[in-house]
């Protein structure tokens, strides 16, 4: 027993001369601490048995490992369809990458063309040729050690024409989301629409075969009223239901085992009460995120501090849940007519994301297009503002994540 405790004391001292030596170096070199602690369970040895799906691929265990470790460091920096949207149509690299001389870390993507009702699988099919685009973009940031992240405007079930309750009529509006539950109306079409995310999801294979994990975000900003999946169109008990069916079928049904599943809302809460109001349980949640424009939308340092003050909501839940917390949507569109607010990156982002000890994994800017942008690129007023950002000790691009698909040694 007592060489057994000095083998332990030896260890302890090591991983804390090593921590010492290492505090001057870059964060990504940082000793990992293991074995758990009562403040700090996670161990690679027992990631798998925090997450939803306990036969995830060993790439998906590594991923929620090392987003959970990251957020510990930094935040890493994500936009949607980065690699096809560009503002003004000024194709090549990302806009990020023209501002940088780095990908993003991590990119977005949407199954809403991929699942759309006009998509016929045939190569001249513009549905279908956007769904090959998404998946070579999907393999292309795998290979670059990118995380992959999905949301998903599915279209309602009665015409399939638009995500909006805006085109929808109010029996539409009060009657589509409940019927995609089990034994509703439109549950045997909506089972269909997750077999078809299920076929591309598992044909996401790396250079060596395997499966490529992605984060899927269903049902987001649920507590809006502008999808039709919205707060004012079913109960707390319906969204639960329909969430949990949503990851029972993938993974269970489907056998699909290479998703972390993320939990959305918009910003309108203030209190974790509020905040997991629909919450569908730890069992069914790997990512505990946010979407928040609002509080960005040119409210200056107060709307920082407040959208600080939610996502610290977020970190104290998946630090004391082993889950992890993530800004999933937002930012502050640009346009000839809608100017650039001063250090809107560097600092009232950056507080919002670092104030208050809290821990966030990546933030997801939504995409650029021909009239106006979310992220500059290098030629815009505020691509300064963006590149002091992203040098920042808590950001990460793509280069200076970890190797977020293999366990750390």
């Amino acid at each position: 027993m007592k060489k057994y405790l000095s083998k332990i004391i030896y260890l302890t001292l090591t991983v804390f001369l090593l921590a010492s030596c290492s505090s001057d170096q870059d964060s990504t070199d940082e000793v990992i601490v293991d074995p758990p602690t009562q403040e700090d369970p996670l161990t690679t040895s027992n990631a798998a048995s925090y997450m939803v799906d306990a036969n995830a691929t060993k790439e998906t265990v590594a991923l929620f490992y090392n987003l959970k470790r990251l957020s510990q460091t930094k935040t890493a920096i994500g936009q949607q369809d980065a690699f096809n949207s560009f503002y003004q149509d000024a194709g090549g690299d990302s806009d990020i990458k023209k501002n940088t001389g780095f990908d993003q870390a991590v990119l977005g993507s949407d199954f809403m063309f991929i699942t759309d009702k006009s998509n016929n699988e045939q190569a001249d099919n513009w549905f279908y040729q956007q769904e090959q685009k998404i998946i070579a973009d999907t393999k292309a940031a795998y290979a670059k050690g990118i995380i992959n992240t999905f949301s998903w405007h599915l279209r309602e079930p009665y015409n399939e024409d638009s995500f909006y309750t805006a085109d929808m009529t109010s029996e539409q509006k009060s009657t589509a989301f409940r019927s995609i539950l089990p034994g509703g109306a439109n549950n045997e079409w909506y089972k269909k629409k997750l077999d078809k995310v299920a076929s591309v999801v598992s044909s996401l294979k790396g250079s060596n075969g395997e499966l490529i994990p992605i984060i899927f975000r269903p049902f987001h900003e649920f507590d809006g009223s502008w999808f039709w999946w919205g707060a004012d169109f079913c109960t707390a008990d319906e969204y639960k239901k329909a969430y949990q069916f949503t990851v029972d079928y993938l993974k269970n049904t489907k056998g699909v085992h290479n998703i972390l599943y993320a939990f959305s809302p918009d910003n309108s809460y203030t209190t974790e009460t509020s905040y997991l109001s629909r919450y569908p349980g730890d069992k069914y949640v790997d990512i505990i995120g946010m979407d928040n424009y609002g509080d960005f939308s040119n409210q200056g340092q107060t709307g920082s501090d407040r959208a600080n003050s939610k996502l610290k909501i977020l970190s104290d839940y998946a630090k004391a849940k082993v889950k992890i917390a993530a800004l999933t949507e937002t930012g502050y569109r640009v346009t000839s007519t809608t100017p650039a607010i001063t250090d809107w990156f560097s600092t009232l982002l950056y507080s919002a994301l670092t104030k208050n000890d809290i821990q966030i994994s990546y933030v997801m800017f939504w995409n650029n297009n021909t009239d106006g942008y979310y992220v500059p690129n290098s030629s815009v007023s505020n691509a300064n503002d963006f590149k002091t950002y992203s040098l920042k000790t808590k950001s990460a691009l793509a280069n200076s994540l970890p190797k977020m698909y293999e366990m750390p040694k």
